[in-house]
Order: structure tokens, then sequence, then C-alpha cells
């Protein structure tokens, strides 16, 4: 059994050696987390990305054939980074006609590389912040701001104040059957790595809902740039791509511009649109930075 990073475990001896008690004020230890977090660490100057271990140590006695996903099983879930101040209250389960914004790390799926080798690619910087979707419901036309997870309720929260500001539910009422799809960064969001002096939404995402795909980069762009919504950066683009794991995570390395923060990495696509035998899905994939990972846990 294979627990990537930002796997999190169950409160059980077999991992309780992966969490180290901090020095705290009073007589009592300090509590122990009801779950711990796998993540990037540097072990005897080797780098550690995951933890191997018998399925035994979970589930004594059970089987699982080679590939099969044991999570829920074994009550492993996935690291939500903490909801940021301002995200708004409830109001719908997120869309279901609208597609996730995910992506799988390349680690996990090296395949792919081959699969988007020799074929135009393009690659964007990835921002830091939290997900955000824009989209109007094709059934009963109303406008949903959502977030990771489920839309949110019209108020003063970051979802709405962005909505508003490019003025999206305009947008997609000209364009019905578009979601735009993008990342919320600035102060008072994951630490505002980006350096900003205001919270601000960077799109890298068009959705068709009716064709159920993502427009491919050019067209994407063309939508964004022509509605005044601001796109994530692109970092680099050609016509044959011809990358390594290795040379993906040396491009995945630098500093967020004007700041001393190491960027979180960059997400990897083909100029047009491809379905990736290996994601069942749109190829895409993102390539975290180790610096960026190793500088998390101070």
């Amino acid at each position: 059994m294979f627990l990537e990073i930002d796997a999190v475990s169950p409160d059980t001896e077999t991992f309780r050696f992966l969490w180290t008690p901090k020095a705290h004020a009073g007589p009592e230890p300090a509590p122990r987390p009801e779950k711990f977090r796998i993540r990037t660490m540097r072990l005897r100057g080797a780098l550690s990305q995951g933890l191997f271990l018998p399925l035994s140590e979970l589930d004594p006695g059970g089987q699982a054939a080679e590939g099969e996903d044991v999570m829920e099983r074994l009550g492993v879930g996935k690291y939500e980074p903490p909801a940021p101040a301002g995200m708004g209250e409830w109001r719908a389960p997120f869309p279901a006609f609208v597609s996730k914004t995910d992506e799988m790390r390349v680690q996990s799926v090296p395949a792919v590389l081959d699969e988007l080798r020799g074929k135009p690619y393009v690659i964007t910087l990835k921002v830091d912040g939290t997900s955000a979707t824009y989209c109007i419901d094709p059934r009963d036309g109303a406008f949903h701001a959502c977030g990771r997870n489920h839309s949110v309720t019209e108020g003063e929260n970051l979802y709405w104040r962005m909505a508003r500001r490019y003025d999206l539910e305009a947008v997609l009422r000209r364009a019905p059957g578009y979601a735009v799809q993008g990342e919320i960064a600035g102060p008072g969001v994951q630490k505002n790595r980006l350096g900003l002096g205001e919270v601000g939404l960077f799109a890298f995402n068009v959705y068709d809902i009716a064709g159920a795909r993502s427009l491919g980069h050019d067209a994407a762009r063309a939508f964004l740039a022509e509605n005044g919504i601001p796109a994530v950066e692109t970092l680099a683009e050609g016509d044959a791509f011809n990358d390594t794991l290795e040379t993906l995570l040396a491009r995945a390395e630098g500093k967020y511009p004007g700041t001393t923060s190491e960027r979180e990495g960059i997400v990897v696509r083909p100029r047009r649109e491809m379905v990736s035998p290996t994601l069942a899905g749109r190829l895409s994939f993102k390539v975290i930075s180790n610096r960026y990972l190793l500088k998390e846990q101070d």
C-alpha cells in the first residue's frame, strides 16, 4: 500500500510516528492531532514523498488488487488546506454539470508524459490560492459562485466579490453554456504567497457545459481576454513536448514575481484538448515544486 503526500491517515498506532510534539506552555502533554498528514520531507538526506506500508497494517487479512484505491475503506482521506476567511455560507452542492479542477501530480501518473510527447503544449503558473468556479445552471438559469466543494450564498465573501468585480454573471449570460474556473489569491488566502496587495481571480479554465469538455488553450484565452477576465500566467509553450520528470521538476521551481516565496509549481496541458487513457479524462497534470513542499513544512 502506498500513501501519497497530502494523504491524511487515521489516528492509529501505525501512523503516530509521523507526529512530533511541539513545545507548548502548560504541564499537560501537547495534544495529539486526530489525523496525520503525509508530507514531503528529507530523511537521511533523501527526499521522501510518500509512505509504503503493508496492507495488513491497517486491514489485517484484507485483500486488494494491484492499483485498487482503498483509501475510503481504510479511513484515509485527502488533506484540504484551511478555508480562508470570508468564504461565505453553503448554498448548494457543487454543480454536477461542471467538472472539478483537481489535476493529478505527475509523479503519480508518469505515463502522461508519453501521452503528451511530441504534441504542442503549454505550461502555466500554478497560483497558490483557493479554487473558484462560476456557472449558470442550465436547468433553472441560476448563477452560481462556487468554492472547491460547494456553491456559496451571495454576500460579501471572496467568491461573490470576484463575481461582481469581473461581472461574471453578465459574461456567462452572454455566453450561455460556459463556466469559468480559476484560483482566488491575495491577502488572507493561503499566506498570500504571491505578495498581492488585494485579492484577485486568476482564471485557468473555460468549460463547455453542453459539450462536457474544457476549451482548448487558445480558445479559452481568447474568451477570457474578450471578457476582461485575468488569466494565469503562461510560462512556456512549444510545438513538441519533450520534457522528462526531472526537467519538469526543475521548471516547477522558482519564486513568485517580486517575492521571496517559493512558487507552488506549474500545470502542463496540450494546446488542443486531448483525452488521457491514464487519467480517464482530460490530459492535464500538475508539477509541484519540491522546494515549495519542503518550505511548507517550516
